[in-house]
């Protein structure tokens, strides 16, 4: 995990702003080093490490594993060091209870909503993000995929106008992203997420809010079926 100094990387790097304190920077890197397996679940991380890859002491380092920390992605054992948090499949069933009520409900405003133009332009916008990951899945780039992915559920919840459904989706989801990304590069996976993507947009399209519940639930519980693989492919990953 080869990092620059802070003074030499470019911000447009990982999207993240070169106006943000050097732990928001670092705290942003390092998430997305977890995200993307890089750094895998149980794995020591060094402060001191850090500090030298990023150019930076080791203070803005600290503050940003706090950060981490708080939100679940990192452990901090007293004399013993920092580890990258393992998968806990009470919050990842959690989460997934939690998201599907979220996100049915969701597609199923859309697809009712009175303002058509509101509905079109949803749609619109969603079938971009779908071309967009085809080219991500035939570079077989899991990462931007699953970004894209993001962006796909993430454009939908703010198009109900409801600005905190976004965000709690967005919570609930992020203890599940690390495993999604491990999933994408079992065989057929990219296709089957596609489908579903498309499946979601034609019934929004259609108008149907039965429809769009239907094909966002599939969606949801497919994307957690590799629960039932992964555990027995990386037990080191889980608690």
């Amino acid at each position: 995990m080869a990092k620059q100094s802070l003074i030499s990387m470019r911000p447009e790097t990982r999207g993240l702003s070169y106006d943000l304190p050097a732990a928001s920077l670092i705290f942003g890197f390092i998430l997305d080093d977890i995200i993307s397996m890089e750094l895998l679940p149980g794995q020591m991380i060094s402060e001191t490490a850090l500090a030298q890859q990023f150019g930076v002491s080791r203070t803005p380092v600290r503050e940003a594993l706090i950060q981490l920390s708080n939100i679940g992605f990192v452990e901090v054992l007293p004399q013993r060091g920092t580890y990258v948090s393992k998968f806990s499949m009470e919050k990842i069933l959690e989460a997934r209870f939690i998201r599907e009520a979220l996100e049915v409900a969701v597609v199923s405003q859309l697809a009712t909503n009175s303002n058509e133009a509101i509905r079109l332009e949803a749609v619109e916008a969603c079938e971009k993000i779908i071309a967009d990951q085809k080219a991500a899945a035939a570079e077989d780039d899991a990462l931007t995929f699953q970004n894209l992915d993001d962006h796909f559920h993430q454009t939908l919840a703010s198009f109900t106008q409801y600005p905190r459904v976004a965000s709690f989706i967005e919570a609930e989801k992020a203890h599940m992203d690390r495993v999604r990304n491990l999933s994408l590069h079992v065989s057929g996976q990219y296709k089957r997420v596609l489908n579903q993507h498309a499946a979601i947009i034609k019934a929004i399209k259609a108008g149907s809010a039965d429809k769009s519940a239907a094909a966002m639930s599939v969606h949801l519980k497919d994307v957690y079926n590799i629960l039932e693989v992964i555990p027995h492919e990386h037990p080191e990953y889980f608690i």
